[in-house]
C-alpha cells in the first residue's frame, strides 16, 4: 500500500479509497474472494460492519488504523487464512475462536452436526457424547449447546488445540462439554464408558495431496488436523475399528470424509459390523458425511 508516501503528497487514505486499493491488489493475485477479504479486515480494524464502509465511506482512516490494516492486509496478501486474522470464524451460527493451533472451521462440516442431530433425536436427553479431532472444538460445542441436556466430550490429539477449544467452551457457555486431549479413545481405556453418538472430523488428506492445496491451507493449517496418511483413511480405519468398544448398543457413528471416500469408509463401517449405513451431501452436492447405527455384536 502506497500509504505513507500518498500522505506525504497530502493525500487522504478514506475508507473508499483504501478499499478500492486493496480489492484491485487482492483481484491481481487471484482471491476469489478480494472484496469480502478487503472489506472484513477493514471493519475488523475500524470495529464496524460492513454497512458503515458504504455510509461512511469518506470516512479519512487515521494513522494508527491505517497502519494496523496494512499490517493485516500484507499477511492476507501472502495467503494467511482470513479466520486467523480475524481470530473468530462463525460456524453453525455461533462465533469460534480459531489461530494457527487449529483448522479453520468449514460450512461443509455443518452437515456432520446436522446429521448427528438427526440421527440421535430418539436418544434419552441424558445422552452421553463424545467428538474426536476435536480441533477448535466447533462440532462438540455445537452439539453441546443444541442439546443441552446431553453430556458432551471432545478430544484432540494437540494440546494446543485443545486449549483453542476450551476458550471456545468458556466463550460459548458450553456448561455441558469438557475438552481432553486424547490420540482418540486412548485416554478413554480401561474406562466403563458407553456413548450414544461418536463423531469425528478427522485428517483424511492423502498425503501426497497436501501441497496440492491452496497456499492457505497448506501454508498456514497444522498439518496434523490435515494428513491422513496414503490414501487418507488412516485415522478412520482406527476410528471404525475402536469405536465399537466405547459405543452403546443403538449408538451412532458420524464421520466427516473427503469428496471420494464416502463407499470405502461405508465398506469399513460394515466391516466393522455397523448397520444402517448412510451418507449424506454437503451443500456443494459432495459425499461428506458418513453415520451408521452399532447394534453390538451378534
Amino acid at each position: 500500500m502506497t500509504a505513507t508516501r500518498g500522505e506525504a503528497a497530502g493525500e487522504t487514505w478514506t475508507i473508499r479509497r483504501v478499499l478500492a486499493w486493496a480489492v484491485d491488489d487482492l483481484k491481481k493475485r487471484g482471491f476469489p474472494s478480494a472484496r469480502l477479504d478487503a472489506e472484513l479486515l477493514l471493519c475488523h480494524v475500524l470495529g464496524i460492519d460492513r454497512i458503515k464502509l458504504i455510509v461512511d465511506a469518506e470516512r479519512p482512516l487515521a494513522r494508527p488504523e491505517l497502519t494496523r490494516y496494512r499490517e493485516l492486509f500484507v499477511r492476507r496478501r501472502s495467503g494467511e487464512p482470513i479466520a486467523y486474522l480475524l481470530g473468530v470464524r462463525e460456524f453453525y451460527g455461533r462465533p469460534f475462536r480459531v489461530d494457527k493451533r487449529v483448522l479453520v472451521p468449514r460450512p461443509d462440516t455443518e452437515t456432520l452436526v446436522e446429521v448427528a442431530l438427526e440421527r440421535t433425536r430418539h436418544l434419552d436427553l441424558s445422552a452421553r457424547v463424545l467428538d474426536l479431532c476435536t480441533g477448535s472444538g466447533c462440532v462438540a460445542i455445537s452439539l453441546a449447546r443444541e442439546r443441552p441436556t446431553t453430556c458432551v466430550l471432545g478430544l484432540d490429539l494437540s494440546p494446543d488445540a485443545a486449549e483453542v477449544a476450551r476458550e471456545n467452551v468458556v466463550r460459548l457457555g458450553a456448561t455441558n462439554c469438557a475438552i481432553g486431549v486424547s490420540d482418540l479413545f486412548a485416554a478413554l481405556e480401561g474406562r466403563d464408558v458407553a456413548f450414544d453418538l461418536v463423531t469425528a472430523n478427522p485428517p483424511y488428506i492423502p498425503d501426497a495431496e497436501i501441497d496440492t492445496l491452496m497456499v492457505d491451507v497448506r501454508g498456514f493449517e497444522p498439518r496434523l488436523a490435515l494428513a491422513g496418511g496414503a490414501d487418507g483413511l488412516d485415522l478412520l480405519r482406527r476410528i471404525a475399528a475402536e469405536a465399537p468398544r466405547f459405543l452403546a448398543p443403538g449408538g451412532v457413528l458420524a464421520v466427516e470424509v473427503m469428496a471420494g471416500q464416502a463407499p470405502d469408509v461405508s465398506a469399513l463401517f460394515a466391516e466393522r459390523g455397523f448397520s444402517e449405513i448412510e451418507t449424506r451431501r454437503d451443500l456443494g452436492g459432495h459425499e461428506r458425511v458418513v453415520s451408521a447405527v452399532w447394534r453390538g455384536k451378534s
